[in-house]
């Protein structure tokens, strides 16, 4: 006889162990389907252990800089296979807290992979071997995604690799090129210029980072200039040759093609979507540029069969699948929960300084046809960024003139990844430029520089 439950997810990343949890409060019964680590791809080779990594490459820049502070630290140095093991670590240890969860939750783990038979119907194949029949009255897809591989760069996990073995490397390479400049290829650039390798960054756009405000993405090139990254905007990798003991990386520039020699080349070009062998062409599932067609509440044209996170449109974030999974699971349930708004997400990028975003850029509420106000705080001017020796970088907010309502805010700096909630929440309140300005903010704070911003907007601000 068929496993029989109310809800079944297929994935356990940060969009399915979410809804399986959120399920579970709410009465349902549940089971998760996943095929390799509790914790999906955030967990074990994401958002987690690349945080991990960074902290040790910011610790180690510390120690490097102890004179600034005046300390002294003398023979820094490092053992590259206990960094890499101290994020092993972390990651395992994360893992686990979601197996913990998932019981506490009375949410059964069936290991293996999951097939759609129908709605309603899933074939799980067991990852001891052997197959079973899972029914269910709704069914979410959260089967995330990975690494994008671009034509002229086959990953082979040697010499031309992902993100995965980037943070599994066994030594430190001596010279490394990063093709793609999102979050992923600025991170480890950071990362391992900070170890010591040589780093170029390829982005093919004619900025790096170039979803973020274009300030930031000049101010993220200076800082990468100040520690030794080299960056070509603008730029294409058309041909790697592996034959001889490194890589030969030949780049298409406006100035025509140079060549540049390393150790290993690592493929940051975006992800694609796990949705292979899911049953969706059987049931006639949509599917649009790789990516699953859903109405507001994660349904799928096939009634009862819903999904969430990045295989369905919208960007491809952690958090955002957490609160897809959440939405979705409430609507299961027979709750009224509000559509997901996607223009108040935040995005960050974890590299030194860190990046940090929500709303409109200045550029795009332009287009819109605002009539804007532009207040920048730099954190040369900060207290508390003085103190700490984190001058780099800046905050940026954009108003719309007529009501005064927060378009947009852009951050780039030390701690800016904490800072932005507070313009989520703000922006979500519905929140104006003048209620910022008089909400007193703690001081010496780098979070000061938020209201600042804004006294900048509104030409009252006291510390510029």
């Amino acid at each position: 006889m068929a496993l029989q439950y109310d809800l079944v997810v297929i994935g356990t990343g940060p969009g399915g162990y979410v809804a399986a949890i959120r399920a579970s409060q709410l009465g349902l019964k549940v089971a998760v389907i996943e095929r390799e680590s509790l914790g999906g791809i955030c967990l074990n080779w994401g958002c987690i252990p690349t945080k991990a990594l960074l902290k040790s490459a910011q610790v180690f820049e510390y120690l490097n800089h102890a004179a600034d502070y005046g300390l002294s630290a003398e023979n820094v140095g490092y053992d590259f296979g206990a960094v890499i093991q101290r994020s092993r670590g972390v990651a395992d240890g994360m893992s686990k807290g979601i197996n913990f969860l998932l019981k506490k939750n009375k949410i059964e783990v069936l290991m293996g992979t999951g097939k759609l038979l129908a709605a309603g119907k899933i074939e799980l194949t067991k990852a001891e071997g052997g197959t079973e029949t899972v029914e269910a009255k709704s069914i979410i897809l959260a089967t995330g995604a990975r690494s994008r591989e671009l034509p002229a760069l086959p990953i082979d996990d040697k010499k031309i690799i992902g993100y995965r073995k980037a943070m599994t490397l066994e030594q430190l390479p001596k010279r490394l090129v990063v093709v793609g400049s999102g979050a992923i290829g600025v991170e480890f650039a950071y990362f391992y210029r900070t170890m010591g390798s040589e780093v170029t960054v390829v982005e093919y756009l004619p900025r790096i980072v170039p979803v973020e405000d274009e300030e930031v993405s000049r101010q993220m090139e200076k800082s990468f200039k100040k520690i030794g990254v080299k960056v070509l905007t603008s730029a294409e990798v058309t041909a790697v040759d592996t034959s001889g003991a490194g890589c030969i990386v030949t780049v298409k520039t406006g100035k025509g093609d140079q060549q540049i020699e390393c150790d290993v080349v690592l493929s940051a070009a975006g992800v694609v979507t796990n949705i292979e062998n899911l049953g969706l062409e059987e049931l006639g599932i949509k599917v649009e540029k790789g990516r699953l067609v859903v109405d507001d509440f994660y349904q799928t044209n096939v009634p009862g069969i819903f999904a969430i996170g990045d295989i369905v449109p919208g960007p491809a974030l952690a958090h955002v699948a957490s609160a897809e999974g959440i939405i979705c699971v409430e609507k299961i349930a027979g709750h009224h929960p509000e559509p997901l708004n996607y223009q108040n997400i935040p995005g960050c990028t974890y590299a030194s300084p860190e990046i940090a975003s929500v709303g409109m850029t200045e550029a795009e509420a332009k287009a819109q046809g605002y009539d804007i106000l532009v207040g920048k705080f730099p954190f040369s001017a900060s207290g508390k960024a003085s103190a700490a020796g984190v001058k780099d970088g800046f905050v940026k907010v954009i108003f719309d003139k007529k009501y005064g309502e927060w378009l947009g805010a852009h951050m780039i700096g030390a701690n800016v990844t904490e800072m932005i909630a507070e313009v989520v929440v703000a922006r979500k309140l519905e929140t104006t430029g003048h209620e910022i300005i008089k909400a007193v903010h703690p001081h010496p704070t780098m979070s000061e520089a938020i209201m600042e911003a804004a006294a900048a907007a509104y030409g009252e601000v006291i510390h510029l």
